[in-house]
């Protein structure tokens, strides 16, 4: 069986633990930052919020980059077409 993309989305959305949708929005708002701002600025727990970004880098939503010593995350094509996807239904 196949399935669309939006079928695909809704599924994932259904699935993912309510702090991600706070990571992807904050990550669409302010643009990449590492763990601890985005941390604050989503409001997640640390050691939730490194559960929630495995998550979303898994589906290839988010992207975790390394600079230094602080890890960046930053949304990916996908993460933006999940949120247009999920605005439109």
């Amino acid at each position: 069986m196949t399935s669309t993309l939006v079928e695909y989305f809704n599924g994932v959305q259904k699935r993912l633990p309510e702090e991600a949708e706070r990571v992807i929005k904050t990550l669409e708002n302010d643009g990449p930052m590492n763990k601890e701002e985005l941390s604050l600025t989503a409001k997640v727990k640390r050691a939730v919020l490194d559960h929630v970004v495995m998550q979303l880098y898994a589906l290839g939503l988010v992207d975790v980059a390394t600079e230094g010593k602080s890890k960046m995350c930053s949304l990916t094509k996908l993460g933006y077409d999940y949120l247009e996807l999920g605005n439109a239904c």
